[in-house]
């Protein structure tokens, strides 16, 4: 008889607004008149995401799958890095069930785009967009995110595994 595990993964991340960058979000450019500082396209979004999964299968976290010191992740679209922790997922002999997140953010608006956001974390995961879920609040004007600082995230992961016994 197979024993089905069950696996939780936690992704938070936090990025600062910086000018003369494009602002991504799940793979999706946002017009606003700032992006997010760091070493890949700073989408903070995915970042959460990829840690989730990570968390979930025990794999460590991403900084240490894809360090800020190496020039090979400089300006790397997120996404990439996510369709190769799926694959790392796969690999672990794990299934997501699903990944649910929020984007804590004043502006810009998400609305318009969190469709785009939850179709392209799927199609880098190779998964049914209908397992991804993206969501949006404001820190009601408290704190850095509050003064529109910049944006954090956070995701959950949910991974099955069914191993032999």
């Amino acid at each position: 008889m197979e024993v089905t595990m069950i696996r939780i993964g936690l992704g938070i991340d936090f990025h600062r607004f910086i000018a003369e960058r494009t602002l991504i979000l799940g793979g999706v450019a946002i017009p606003y008149p700032m992006g997010l500082a760091g070493h890949s396209d700073a989408d903070v979004l995915t970042h959460a995401v990829i840690d989730s999964l990570l968390g979930a299968a025990s794999l460590g976290d991403i900084g240490q799958h894809f360090p800020d010191t190496d020039p090979v992740y400089k300006n790397i679209s997120s996404l990439v890095l996510l369709a190769r922790v799926g694959k790392l997922i796969i690999q672990g002999g794990y299934r997501i069930m699903n990944i649910d997140s929020t984007l804590i953010m004043e502006t810009p608006r998400m609305a318009p785009h969190l469709f785009h956001c939850c179709r392209n974390i799927a199609t880098a995961l190779e998964i049914d967009q209908k397992l991804i879920s993206v969501k949006a609040t404001t820190a009601e004007t408290m704190g850095a995110i509050g003064r529109k600082e910049g944006i954090s995230a956070l995701a959950v992961a949910l991974l099955e595994s069914a191993p032999t016994p």
